[in-house]
């Protein structure tokens, strides 16, 4: 039923003339919070629990006994913390090149005036209409031909300056930063890259821990790059080595959800020290005229 606001009462409305009360719309919200976070909830009990407990009927709902010995099985099977730190790696240097190298591009998009510019953002924005299952081949083959293949860098050397991250920084440093306060920074004397480090980057702060956080996730959740470039398990970041747990009629479910609550610990910790930056970065300009 669509909700309906009335010019005389801030409470929202559902149908013709029925208030919402604020019990209700609590409720509301607490079920949607219990869908959300029951999935997680889970994996972390079922995780502690043998493959037998696993599939009864009904499930389990409370913490099992078997946590250690899926943590041994986790470890017998696979270098688990290589890979998990594999992950880390390619998470940090995808992030780190990314907001550098972005942050630069939007600097220049927002600021600086050229030529073809607007011309070059817009084959910037273009190339975010490309399908990622049309780059598989050529990225492929690019990589074999820089002799890259099973090689971290390939998966966070070509995404550096990837067309969201200048478009995010490019809309946010135009709308935030006013112009006339890096025409004061340069007839003060401060140099180009001195402007972008002293004032651009610290009033970026909400737009680059969007950018980090988004770019965190995507790195560290990557599947498909890592199939296509890795060849041994060593190399495997912590998702491709998870899903080579899984067999056609063998699978050790314990073990394998072990590994995958130690996968998202990761993700659940950076998520709650950046969640701020990132509402805030994302209703960034949201109440401005």
């Amino acid at each position: 039923m669509a909700v309906q606001y009335s010019a005389s009462s801030e409470r929202p409305r559902v149908g013709i003339g029925r208030p919402l009360s604020r019990g209700a719309a609590i409720t509301l919200l607490v079920l949607g919070a219990l869908l959300t976070v029951l999935p997680f909830y889970f994996m972390f009990v079922f995780a502690t629990h043998s493959r037998s407990e696993i599939f009864n009927l009904p499930p389990p709902v409370w913490f099992g006994q078997h946590a250690a010995t899926n943590y041994d099985s986790l470890l017998t099977r696979m270098p688990f913390w290589r890979n998990l730190w594999n992950s880390l790696y390619l998470a940090i240097m995808s992030t780190g090149s990314t907001l550098f190298f972005c942050s630069l591009a939007g600097y220049a998009f927002a600021m600086y005036t050229f030529r073809f510019r607007e011309q070059l953002f817009g084959v910037v924005l273009a190339t975010l209409l490309i399908p990622n299952a049309l780059n598989i081949v050529p990225f492929a083959l690019m990589m074999q031909a820089l002799g890259w293949i099973d090689a971290p860098r390939s998966l966070w050397v070509p995404g550096m300056a990837g067309a969201f991250g200048i478009f995010l920084m490019r809309q946010y440093i135009g709308s935030a930063i006013p112009r006339e306060l890096v025409e004061a920074a340069r007839i003060d004397g401060c140099s180009e890259f001195g402007i972008y480090r002293r004032i651009i980057v610290p009033l970026c702060g909400p737009a680059l821990a969007t950018l980090g956080l988004v770019t965190f996730i995507a790195s560290w959740n990557n599947f498909l790059g890592p199939l296509i470039i890795f060849r041994s398990t060593e190399t495997y970041p912590a998702a491709l080595a998870l899903r080579s747990l899984q067999g056609l009629a063998n699978t050790d479910w314990g073990a394998l959800l072990v590994g995958v609550v130690l996968t998202v610990v990761p993700l659940l910790i950076v998520f709650v020290f950046a969640s701020r930056q990132l509402i805030a970065g994302l209703t960034a300009g949201a109440t401005k005229g």
